[in-house]
Order: C-alpha cells, then structure tokens, then sequence
C-alpha cells in the first residue's frame, strides 16, 4: 500500500463530523433545552399545573381565631430540701386554634393537668429566676401539651398567676 492511498479520505465509521451536521444539533438541541428549562420553571413556580388543570399551589388557608382555655389552678410542692418546703401555685391559660384543638384540649384537660403537676414538682426555686426562668417554664408546658394533644398543637401557654412561696 503506497502512502498516498493511507492518506486519502477515510470512509464509513471513521468520517469526521461535517459542518453541516454540527449546525443541525445546534438549531435543534437549543430550542429543545429551552423550551426544557421553561416547561421545568413553569412546573415548579406553580404556573403549570395550574394551567393544565391539576390545582397548583393553593393560597395559604386563613388561619383560625385562638381560643384560651383555663387550665385549673394548680399548688405543687417544689423539689427542696424538706427541711424548707416550697410550693408553686400557677393559674394558666392555653392558646389553641378554634375547632377541634380546642375540643382536644378540654377532652384531655385531665392528662394536661397531671404532666404539668409531674414537671412542677421537679422544679427547683432557682429554675424559676428571672424572666429566662418564666420563659423556660412556659417552653416546658407548651412542650408537655403538645405531647398530651398530639396532633393538635398548643400555640402559647399564658400565666395568669404564678406565686413561689
């Protein structure tokens, strides 16, 4: 085989690309990318399915009034030295959306009441302290409440009377 023949042209497989065919991916593939990324931003802004019928994104729902209900007073003895007995007396309010939260919440008043008694009797004076000390101690009773009403939530407990003797 002479030189000049394993130079020439290759054929079949091993052809390179034309200029021609190089365009052509170019004028296809870049309207089908984007008409890809806008189909996807249309779907995932909501816009889409809207469109199409299958609901989209639904407006936030109004949220529903509070409602306080009293929880019964409450006298615990501290957890001190029995030499020095101490006792807290609390007289508090649960914030609870309208509906059947509330109903929940006076339904299982009597479960509330008993792990509110069980956490205040852990309590120490100190734990009390100050305004952190308040705002633990309501942290707490929201936590406990929620526990007891799963899975309604309790949105604020508020202290109408809080007495450490």
């Amino acid at each position: 085989m002479s030189s000049a023949e394993a130079t020439a042209e290759p054929t079949g497989e091993h052809a390179p690309a034309k200029a021609g065919g190089r365009r052509k991916l170019i004028l296809i593939g870049a309207p089908v990318l984007l008409l890809g990324a806008l189909g996807a931003g249309g779907w995932f802004s909501g816009l889409l399915p809207r469109l199409l019928g299958r609901g989209g994104h639904a407006g936030p729902k109004p949220a529903l009034p509070p409602v306080f209900i009293d929880v019964p007073d409450m006298i615990a003895n501290m957890n001190t030295d029995p030499s020095e007995p101490r006792y807290i007396k609390l007289k508090a309010r649960l914030e609870v959306a309208a509906g059947p939260d509330a109903a929940a919440v006076k339904r299982l008043m009597p479960r509330i009441v008993d792990l509110f008694q069980t956490y205040l009797r852990e309590l120490r004076p100190g734990d009390l302290r100050g305004a952190m000390g308040t705002y633990r101690l309501r942290e707490e009773l929201i936590n406990r409440a929620d526990v007891a009403l799963a899975p309604a939530k309790v949105r604020d407990v508020l202290f109408v009377q809080m007495i450490v003797q």
